[in-house]
């Protein structure tokens, strides 16, 4: 996916209305685009290069740092589903990236990476995350700084499952409503004890259905919460728990994101569309 300058910021670049800047952060979870006072920002798209690169798993183990072998083609899992998101103090914006493990034939020397191993060579996977850059455009305004929060995902827990009954929102035939299938209408991410309860088809829906008494975190949005085991995991976090110092010392094991934005040295105005 590509994306382009929205017409009208790009009309207030050219007349000097605005300026086009980027911001490019990376490593740890946690950075801030700061915003100037009296002023605010646009921003428009990015470009997110995800967490993973610069290795690879060859079947279920390799030779890791202080010649330590880790099996670690299922630790790769954790890289397949990441998160992006923005607050602005007022709003938040969300995004879920799934990426890619590419996975190529190898014969792989076994006793040099598992002497124990009795077999001298075996035909195997050589696996690796595909950390090609991923452009999204977005529109998202502000007149306060940006928090921007990068993690991993590893879990997504259901925690309760219905059959999902015929209403006029939910026809029969055309949707879930009167199917004998039970399908999710809760799924947690995050902390075991306070967890980002994602609540189907709604939150309202929820009670309307007579599926329970709604969770104190309810949300109809799907998004992970800072949790290192059930939830958001910051990824320098994890490359440092389960491969070790070696790898997360390699610019290329972790996230870049480059946000292109259009900052306005003035007052917001009432209307931005």
């Amino acid at each position: 996916m590509s994306w382009q300058i929205p017409t009208l910021i790009e009309q207030d670049i050219k007349s000097g209305k605005a300026q086009y800047r980027t911001f490019q952060t990376g490593n740890g979870g946690q950075s801030i685009l700061p915003v100037p006072s009296n002023s605010y920002v646009v921003i428009f798209g990015y470009d997110f290069s995800p967490a993973g690169g610069a290795f690879g798993a060859i079947g279920d183990s390799v030779a890791v740092a202080n010649g330590n072998p880790i099996r670690y083609t299922s630790l790769m899992q954790a890289f397949e589903t990441q998160q992006i998101s923005f607050y602005t103090g007022t709003d938040f914006y969300p995004f879920i990236h799934h990426v890619n493990i590419n996975s190529r034939p190898f014969v792989a020397n076994v006793n040099a990476v598992l002497p124990d191993d009795n077999i001298t060579t075996r035909i195997s996977l050589f696996n690796e995350v595909d950390n090609t850059p991923i452009s999204r455009q977005v529109y998202i305004t502000s007149t306060n700084d940006v928090t921007i929060t990068h993690g991993l995902i590893i879990n997504a827990t259901r925690a309760s499952a219905n059959a999902i009954p015929v209403t006029n929102r939910t026809p029969q035939g055309l949707t879930y409503g009167g199917s004998p299938q039970v399908v999710n209408t809760q799924t947690n991410y995050g902390s075991g004890a306070t967890p980002q309860q994602f609540m189907q088809p709604s939150p309202k829906d929820y009670q309307d259905f007579a599926f329970g008494l709604l969770p104190a975190n309810a949300d109809g949005q799907a998004f992970a919460t800072p949790d290192s085991t059930n939830g958001l995991r910051d990824a320098t976090e994890y490359i440092n728990a389960n491969f070790g110092l070696g790898f997360l010392n390699l610019a290329g094991c972790h996230y870049f994101l480059n946000l292109h934005y259009a900052l306005y040295t003035e007052t917001v105005p009432e209307s931005r569309g």
